[in-house]
């Protein structure tokens, strides 16, 4: 039954050509993956009443089908403090080429990763795992397996990264939950493995870790072309 939801989301999304970030979201976390808490909607009364409800900052983000970097459009803002901010945000987002809603989302903390994945015509689905954010195009620490991962892969992909002390925790901060990041790679790993027919390509950028969780701050899923 999940597998027929997760097929029935790649179906409606294949004419756009990707998915977009709800759907997105409820795909991976039928695959077993941690999602940020989120609501989209198109009622700014509403996303006032869910945003109270989950406490502020919260998070907001475009939804439009015609914006696929949200960031360039200036489609997410963060750090919202109160109802008037995020009420202001739902007015100037609403006139966004495309507009369908936001999504308006707890804002969390903790060190950011990108999980990703690309279909190699030699190798087949391949899987990054890095440091994510605006980290990624500075740093550029990541490492790169061939998929499907075992357990020890995600170790090794761990130990791979310069910036690993800080997973670790580094100089009295806190390390991140390594259980729960080896849980979502090897979830992933398992959505691609059989999903791999319809998707071209996979970003989960950030992920947050933080001592207790590892969860998909955002998600951008390209299907293949037909």
């Amino acid at each position: 039954m999940l597998r027929d939801n997760i097929r029935k989301i790649f179906s409606e999304a294949k004419e756009r050509g990707w998915v977009m970030e709800p759907q997105a979201k409820d795909l991976l976390r039928l695959a077993g993956m941690d999602v940020s808490r989120f609501l989209f909607t198109a009622d700014a009364a509403e996303a006032i009443r869910f945003a109270d409800e989950i406490k502020y900052p919260v998070v907001a983000k475009v939804v439009s089908p015609d914006i696929i970097h949200k960031s360039d459009a200036s489609g997410v803002v963060l750090g919202i403090p109160d109802d008037k901010k995020l009420g202001d945000v739902f007015t100037k987002m609403s006139r966004i080429k495309g507009f369908q809603g936001i999504i308006v989302e707890e804002e969390l903390k903790g060190i950011e990763m990108i999980v990703g994945m690309k279909m190699d015509k030699q190798f087949g689905p391949v899987i990054l795992l890095g440091m994510g954010g605006t980290a990624v195009e500075i740093y550029k620490d990541v490492t790169i397996r061939m998929a499907p991962l075992r357990e020890h892969d995600t170790e090794s992909m761990m130990m791979c990264l310069t910036a690993r002390p800080l997973l670790e925790g580094y100089r009295g901060s806190d390390g991140v939950n390594v259980n729960e990041l080896k849980k979502m790679l090897l979830a992933f790993s398992s959505l691609v493995m059989e999903f791999e027919k319809e998707v071209d390509s996979v970003d989960l950028n950030p992920v947050i870790c933080n001592a207790s969780r590892c969860v998909v701050a955002d998600a951008r899923i390209m299907l293949t072309k037909s």
